[in-house]
């Protein structure tokens, strides 16, 4: 491969899981990956294996020209800025695709959320929708995948309710489809070494779509703890979550989560994963069981 590729968020976890798979599954050489990130000295262990590394301030719009320099693709990872108040996020998204038009990058991928749409309930959506609209506007050939909610979200509620053997939520009887964050990092890493110029929108996901009762059967059946689903109003459900720590801002995009779900806007069940990795993802019931001690205590 001749492709110059960039991944933004190199520090984090989806970031480390998609640069993992295009030196290890895809064999794209070191010095073909840029890893960008904030703090340049949390991927040393990336840059001992040949990774080209560079500093890349969202906030910065400046630092992200230079930073994409000389880059082919540039796969932006959504940050983890949630400042509603501000819009701090989608000015940070702006910044970015702004500098890969300006950088001249001949092709754009970005990590979005399942419909983002202005109509959603989900607090932050439209600082995805927003990124979307931007990016189609750059003219840049991008792809945009609009992941599904990990897994490894649930460790936000189960430790807690597993321990009270009580699971308080509003999302009634709507369902989602929890995917592994590995699988959507090797999807979209395959999609990023993958030599298609052609624009495309994936919406990643897990195997299979359950309600919260059917994940808290799943989660009695591999931890052999009890636990019950007890349905509440969106504003009890907010205060409890304030009252167990959590600012008031965040309560209420957590609560807007299980508001999303209830409407059924989460419970898509697509086979993108597989079809870009070419492996089967995993499924829920194996997460729990490889988190088994994690999740109970």
């Amino acid at each position: 491969m001749s492709e110059t590729l960039l991944v933004t968020g190199a520090s984090g976890q989806l970031g480390r899981g998609v640069i993992q798979y295009l030196l290890d599954k895809h064999k794209v050489p070191p010095a073909n990956i840029i890893a960008a990130t904030r703090n340049p000295e949390s991927v040393a262990d990336l840059a001992l294996r040949g990774v080209v590394v560079r500093a890349a301030d969202f906030n910065d719009a400046a630092s992200l020209e230079t930073a994409f320099k000389g880059a082919d693709k540039v796969l932006i990872i959504s940050t983890g800025d949630l400042d509603l108040k501000s819009g701090r996020r989608r000015k940070q998204h702006e910044n970015a695709v702004a500098a890969a038009k300006n950088a001249g990058i001949s092709h754009l991928l970005y990590t979005s959320m399942p419909n983002p749409e202005p109509v959603s309930p989900v607090l932050f959506a439209d600082d995805h929708y927003s990124t979307e609209q931007a990016i189609k506007a750059s003219g840049i050939p991008y792809t945009i995948f609009r992941n599904g909610w990990y897994q490894e979200n649930l460790f936000m509620a189960l430790p807690h309710a597993i321990a009270s053997g009580k699971w308080y939520t509003s999302a009634g009887d709507g369902r989602i489809a929890h995917g592994a964050r590995d699988d959507m990092a090797a999807a979209i890493a395959a999609s990023l070494a993958g030599a298609s110029n052609e624009s495309k929108t994936y919406t990643l996901t897990g195997p299979h779509a359950y309600t919260t009762a059917e994940i808290a059967a799943l989660v009695s059946e591999v931890t052999g703890k009890s636990l019950d689903v007890v349905q509440v109003p969106d504003e009890a459900l907010t205060e409890g979550v304030k009252a167990s720590g959590v600012p008031e801002d965040f309560a209420e995009v957590i609560v807007s989560f299980d508001v999303n779900t209830r409407s059924g806007r989460i419970a898509m069940v697509t086979d993108s994963v597989e079809t870009l990795s070419g492996r089967k993802p995993k499924t829920l019931k194996q997460f729990l069981e490889a988190n088994k001690a994690a999740l109970a205590g």
